[in-house]
């Protein structure tokens, strides 16, 4: 082979070899953990949903460090074995950061994958408060509204109704059972008592029974700590056959737009914790822009964590300056006052001082069912 041609073979492979890692890293790969078939799709789809508009809009204006975010969505089934491997998956595949929209308890196994991973792990809506206790895990961070700060603002508006006792109605899932728990130890401490636990097992048919114990035993009112959708159907149905009327008190679970339909006519009244005020102006301006640009439905809180979520995501990638895993977890632990779509007005997502739970103690409202609908906010914080 002629010296010439051996050297412009050579320079041709190094073009080759200099052009293979641009286009390899010609984007920022973004895990996301979601549930398409499996009890959390209600509201995993939804959360999922506002992550894929919000990636689009910041890829429509420039992306992140000069590159687009690469979404790699992968379905958990919310199985907490399944979610790992999807976890450990995410990672082979070079993802700096995966969000989890799928259930607490499958968010929850994810996190071994993360820590021994170090890759930073973002569950942007997931409320329940043991996510970042049970495991001492620097990598995790989550935003959802707690589910003691939910209680907190339940028991402010509730403080001047005078209640002395109450029942808790929930499914016998896991996180139902810790939200439940959360109410218990929140009305104790406020001196209320909780007269009966009542609780409708997956698969039930009705809730008949249930409701009579709860009737029988004369409560001002009632903590609904599910979480099962038709679990909770069969109790809403329940409550509408025996003709009660004792005021209903929800977490945000109530706030998934599935419930409206599914429980269609029969939650009027209902009041529920969330962390949405469809009257803020910002609010409204992403509503009317969701709208425009999807045809999956309107958007609402669900929607909102999602996008607020990959914007948290993008805002800590400018701050880390590369797509360093490391370097995004560190970013991510510095934010201090962040903006978001979700939550009353004035508040925002901050992890100052080592806190990995990130929503704002006066972040959450109470809302009404009107209408069928998410009805107006009866109160902001606490």
């Amino acid at each position: 082979m002629s010296r010439s041609r051996s050297t412009r073979l050579s320079l041709a492979a190094f073009a080759i070899a200099l052009t293979m890692p641009a286009f390899a890293q010609d984007t920022i790969k973004i895990g996301v953990i979601t549930d398409h078939v499996g009890g959390s799709k209600f509201y995993a789809e939804p959360v999922t949903r506002g992550i894929e508009y919000g990636a689009r809009k910041i890829n429509e204006s420039g992306g992140v460090l000069g590159r687009k975010l690469e979404l790699i969505i992968e379905d958990d089934q919310n199985k907490p074995d399944v979610s790992a491997a999807k976890a450990r998956k995410l990672v082979d595949d070079g993802v700096v950061i995966f969000l989890s929209t799928t259930g607490s308890p499958s968010t929850q196994q994810a996190q071994t994958v993360s820590l021994e991973t170090k890759t930073p792990q973002l569950a942007p809506a997931n409320g329940a408060d043991q996510m970042t206790t049970a495991l001492d895990n620097p990598y995790f961070f989550q935003t959802g509204p707690l589910a003691s700060v939910q209680l907190a603002t339940l028991m402010a508006y509730t403080r001047k109704k005078g209640f002395k006792e109450v029942a808790i109605v929930r499914d016998n899932t896991a996180l139902s059972q810790g939200f439940a728990d959360s109410f218990r130890g929140g009305l104790e401490k406020a001196g209320i008592k909780v007269a009966l636990e009542e609780v409708i097992p997956q698969g039930s048919t009705s809730a008949v029974a249930n409701l009579q114990k709860v009737r029988g035993a004369k409560v001002d009112a009632i903590f609904q700590a599910g979480i099962s959708g038709p679990e909770m159907l069969q109790f809403f149905r329940a409550y509408a056959q025996l003709g009660m009327k004792e005021p209903i008190y929800g977490s945000y679970n109530l706030s998934i737009p599935a419930y409206l339909t599914m429980a269609k006519d029969l939650m009027e009244g209902v009041i529920f914790a969330d962390a949405f005020d469809p009257d803020r102006p910002d609010v409204k301006t992403f509503l009317t822009d969701f709208a425009k640009e999807n045809s999956g439905g309107p958007a609402g809180s669900l929607e909102a964590y999602g996008w607020d979520g990959i914007h948290l995501v993008a805002e800590a990638l400018r701050r880390a300056g590369a797509p360093d895993r490391e370097k995004l977890r560190a970013a991510l632990q510095g934010i201090d006052k962040f903006d978001t779509i979700v939550g009353a007005k004035g508040t925002f997502w901050s992890f100052a001082g080592g806190k990995r739970a990130g929503f704002h103690p006066q972040g959450a409202v109470i809302r009404v069912v009107e209408n069928n609908q998410h009805g107006r906010v009866l109160q902001a914080g606490q």
